[in-house]
């Protein structure tokens, strides 16, 4: 989790946020969401931080969405990493539906 928080903020990731799923669901223990401001910026977060994330022994990374970078998934097995340009992430506000998860 803090290889990916670290890699998020080292390229200037906007409005990221980290969403507790532990024992919430089986698909992970934690979702991070978080902006970048252009397609290139959303591609060069998502580049990184697989980058950050092989160079800290990490493997068996999945990744959906890298053509078009509107929403890049990055899926570590424990951590699951959304990226967006801030429209996307608007449009589809994973984070309200998660955040009741959090709460539940």
């Amino acid at each position: 989790m803090n290889v990916v928080l670290k890699s998020l903020d080292d390229s200037k990731a906007e409005d990221v946020t980290s969403i507790d799923i532990t024992g919430k669901t089986t698909i992970g223990d934690y979702m991070v969401v978080a902006s970048g401001r252009s397609h290139r910026h959303v591609g060069s977060l998502a580049d990184r931080l697989i980058q950050d994330l092989k160079s800290a022994g990490i493997r068996d990374i999945r990744v959906e969405g890298q053509k078009s970078c509107d929403w890049v998934l990055v899926d570590t097995g424990d951590v699951i990493v959304h990226v967006f340009r801030p429209e996307v992430r608007d449009f589809y506000n994973i984070e309200k539906m998660w955040r009741g998860v959090e709460a539940a």
